[in-house]
């Protein structure tokens, strides 16, 4: 008898082999599937190759077979990798944490997202990989968040992303910058002086300030119980700014804020006088007094 068909059914699609003559063998070519198989039980797409000869005697082999089933396994791998999104910090966010949460999520449609090889460097750190970052389950990947255990010094900060899918495909690296601040910015008041009293009502409130991290700083100030007014402040950290006092006790109030939204305040109450005071009474005791002698004169005053 002589062989009739041979035939190999993959991923439910069945496909007629062709003997090749300098062979002896079997052939055809076929089209992979679109998709990998690690997804698949082992890992693979199984294969059953049937051959049927003029008799209508058939065998059919398959990948549970104890010879030949290795061989009737298919791999197939992707070729497009895992996607990385960062979600926080924001690119050049300024932040007060100086152990900020990180978050972002990692996905892939086919092979699947390798767990195993998600990680994130901070600056020049080592990578962190493994239960440290906490990665939660969502569709075709992870949500992954980790918080620094050290506290991260202020100023600017690079974090930098990776992860792979199951069949080896490398994400592009991501990566976000951002920066720490957790130090309000400096704040003096030169003028006027704490208790100041004045019998004018113009005063003039000058001072510096300055912010090393995240500069430039807003500086304002508000009379008693006003609006507050944001002032010029120039190059040099320096604002000068002109209020109109009201009879009496006047609270000023300066403050400083940084890019961060940390602030500085600093508090000056001045009284303005323009009641000159009133002589009431004056006596000379005795008077008239003898020559070279002495005598109190005696004045009654109020303001």
């Amino acid at each position: 008898m002589a062989v009739k068909t041979v035939q190999a059914i993959i991923n439910g699609q069945t496909y007629t082999l062709t003997l090749n003559s300098s062979t002896g063998k079997y052939e055809a070519t076929v089209t992979a599937p679109t998709t990998s198989s690690y997804p698949l039980s082992g890992h693979y797409y199984p294969v059953t190759v049937k051959a049927t000869d003029d008799a209508g005697n058939v065998t059919t082999k398959d990948a549970t077979d104890a010879t030949l089933g290795a061989s009737l396994r298919l791999k197939v791998k992707e070729k497009v990798a895992p996607v990385i999104v960062v979600t926080a910090p924001t690119a050049s966010a300024l932040l007060t944490n100086s152990k900020p949460a990180i978050a972002w999520k990692v996905t892939d449609a086919d092979s699947g997202v390798n767990p195993a090889t998600i990680g994130l460097t901070i600056d020049s750190g080592s990578k962190i990989t493994g239960d440290a970052i906490t990665k939660t389950a969502i569709t075709n990947g992870y949500q992954c968040t980790y918080t620094p255990t050290t506290a991260l010094s202020d100023g600017s900060h690079t974090v930098k992303f990776d992860a792979s899918d199951y069949d080896g495909n490398a994400a592009a690296q991501k990566s976000v910058t951002f920066k720490i601040d957790t130090v309000p910015p400096t704040l003096s008041v030169t003028a006027p002086t704490e208790g100041f009293k004045t019998n004018k009502a113009a005063c003039t409130v000058t001072g510096k300030t300055s912010d090393a991290t995240s500069g430039p700083v807003i500086v304002t100030v508000k009379l008693n119980n006003g609006t507050a007014a944001e002032v010029t402040v120039g190059s040099d950290g320096s604002f000068s700014k002109v209020l109109t006092l009201v009879e009496g006790v006047n609270t000023i109030t300066v403050v400083a804020t940084d890019g961060a939204g940390k602030t500085t305040t600093v508090t000056r109450t001045v009284t303005l006088d323009t009641s000159a005071p009133v002589i009431q009474v004056v006596t000379i005791t005795p008077n008239p007094v003898d020559a070279g002698k002495t005598y109190i004169i005696s004045v009654e005053v109020t303001d």
